[in-house]
């Protein structure tokens, strides 16, 4: 594991709710603050599916990466916007597959750096880069990312829940385009992100998350099929978008760990007509 590449990390906030805490938190994690834990209990207020999602979205990622690496022989993978480090993360599941597996983490949160980094201290298949991930050709053109990915070959672009921590459109859609480019044949992509039922639930979600003090932007499956229109040449691998829970669903995979007490009930009980899901799809560049 290499030091810090720009020699810094801010300093960690604990008076403001972070994305990647509040996730943490849904996954039954323990590293968040008591700011993260009572913004993710105001969003159940309004959104009680809000846990089970989170939830279902990380047990995707362990389906997404063991069809990668076992069916599609992927051994390079770019994670942007990775989140702390909790259960089967991508390269603990990639490696059970392919042991040689090279992953690039990438994300700007501080405490995410500093626990990944201790996380991975001496493994030199895994790396974690400082940087917002809008700023996609700097994360390509990056020396950590060029000394573990060849990108000749194929490698798994992974942009999981990330999409609504990016409120402007453009930034996201250009973040597709460049590391689409940069991919080889046979290479995928891999996005989720929460979607609103419809109109009026985003819009509610999205005042919302202003009021928490959150940089968020819920879409509709629409908004994403625009987003992710004109990737060419490509491939969508079956079941293409859908709910996360609908893609490929595996009851036997491993469970995650048990929530706090204030959100058990939610887990328990999930809304019968929930109006936020976590959308997800995988793409194969041809």
């Amino acid at each position: 594991m290499t030091a810090p590449n720009d020699g810094s990390m801010p300093s960690i906030r604990q008076d403001v709710p972070t994305p990647a805490r509040m996730y943490d938190y849904c996954l039954g994690g323990k590293d968040n603050f008591p700011v993260d834990r009572a913004a993710v209990l105001a969003v159940h207020k309004q959104f009680p599916e809000g846990a089970t999602e989170a939830r279902n979205n990380r047990l995707f990622l362990y389906r997404l990466v063991r069809f990668l690496a076992r069916d599609a022989g992927i051994r390079q993978f770019l994670d942007m916007g990775s989140g702390l480090p909790t259960q089967s993360n991508v390269h603990q599941v990639a490696q059970r597959f392919q042991p040689d597996a090279h992953v690039v983490y990438v994300d700007n949160d501080p405490i995410v750096l500093a626990y990944g980094r201790a996380l991975l201290a001496d493994d030199r298949t895994t790396t974690v880069i400082a940087a917002d991930m809008t700023e996609s050709q700097r994360i390509v053109d990056d020396p950590e990312t060029r000394k573990l990915i060849d990108f000749a070959e194929p490698v798994a672009a992974l942009f999981l829940s990330i999409g609504h921590s990016i409120v402007d459109d453009a930034s996201l859609r250009n973040m597709f385009e460049t590391v689409w480019a940069a991919l080889a044949p046979g290479s995928y992509l891999a996005f989720s992100q929460v979607c609103g039922v419809d109109r009026a639930a985003v819009e509610e979600g999205n005042e919302m998350s202003e009021r928490l003090g959150l940089a968020w932007k819920n879409r509709t499956v629409v908004d994403v099929t625009e987003l992710l229109r004109g990737l060419a040449p490509v491939e969508t691998v079956e079941p293409g978008l859908v709910k996360v829970v609908d893609w490929r669903p595996d009851p036997d995979q491993p469970r995650l760990a048990q929530v706090d007490e204030p959100l058990r009930p939610y887990l328990e009980s999930p809304p019968e007509n929930p109006r936020a899901t976590e959308c997800g799809v995988v793409l194969r560049k041809l």
